[in-house]
């Protein structure tokens, strides 16, 4: 890991950048996570093939730059994960993941336990913003996260990576290593699926915490703008131009646009529901 500065907090809202379009989301996040009044640190841990253009933005946000490899795993591992392989074997069916989306970049995230000179992390998505204060995660214990819930009560059981809550330890991420990349480890969510294996009794989250944006469509009966804390747009992301659940989404997609463009914003619980035109 080669950060570009020091610590400036024990405490830190920790991201994940591979490419251009996730320091596109990684902007909008922090421009979110600012304006939240939190005082920790806002890491961006990035991979070597993201430019420097990219990243100036966030530079320029007060982030504190990270730059780490990917995890050093096995040649099978790489192919078995590899995005044509990863996409056959265990394919998306409730959307669409983008083309710049690749699996095994994911992996990348299991690196905020090498942040030893944080006591607690609260690791989110970058294509996720936070409409409200946070910091209280940092008391959560580890491992806690949100349930994957986007389609019905039956997803309670499984949780979603995009936002969690850690403790870094150079100890636990050699456990991960070891268990990663096992002969013939097939993680079928990739880092999502290793996680919810590796903490099995994950203590959960509200799903507020991490409402994920298909609950618009799919159940806006537990959509409550006075509750969400954080908003993750997964599968398809707010910056894609005309994608397919775009006209579904385009109120969430224009309040991304606030934040990632530093526009005001709206009084959050004022906002009108799902089907309710203002």
């Amino acid at each position: 890991m080669r950060p570009a500065t020091p610590a400036g907090s024990d405490r830190a809202f920790v991201t994940l950048v591979t490419n251009a379009d996730y320091a596109m989301g990684a902007t909008a996040l922090a421009h979110s996570l600012r304006r939240t009044g939190t005082t920790a640190d806002i890491v961006i841990l990035h991979t070597g093939g993201v430019e420097p253009g990219a990243l100036a933005p966030l530079t320029a946000h007060g982030c504190r730059l990270v730059e780490v490899d990917h995890l050093p795993l096995s040649e099978a591992f790489s192919e078995r994960h590899a995005r044509r392989n990863l996409h056959g074997a265990a394919p998306f069916t409730k959307g669409r993941k983008p083309d710049f989306h690749t699996p095994l970049d994911n992996f990348c995230k299991l690196r905020l336990w090498q942040l030893e000179e944080y006591r607690a992390c609260v690791f989110i998505d970058a294509d996720a913003i936070v409409l409200r204060n946070v910091d209280k995660l940092f008391d959560y214990p580890e491992f806690s996260a949100a349930p994957n819930v986007y389609e019905s009560l039956a997803d309670f059981h499984r949780l979603n990576s995009g936002v969690f809550v850690a403790r870094p330890a150079l100890a636990t991420f050699e456990r991960m290593l070891e268990g990663l990349d096992e002969p013939d480890a097939f993680w079928r969510r990739t880092d999502q699926t290793f996680l919810e294996t590796f903490f099995p009794d994950w203590h959960g989250l509200p799903v507020f915490m991490n409402m994920l944006q298909y609950v618009w469509f799919n159940m806006p009966d537990l959509w409550d703008w006075n509750s969400i804390a954080i908003l993750h747009y997964q599968y398809e992301k707010p910056w894609e131009e005309n994608h397919p659940k775009a006209d579904q989404l385009r109120p969430l997609i224009d309040l991304w646009h606030r934040f990632h463009e530093g526009r005001d914003i709206p009084d959050i619980s004022s906002l009108p529901g799902p089907g309710i035109q203002k």
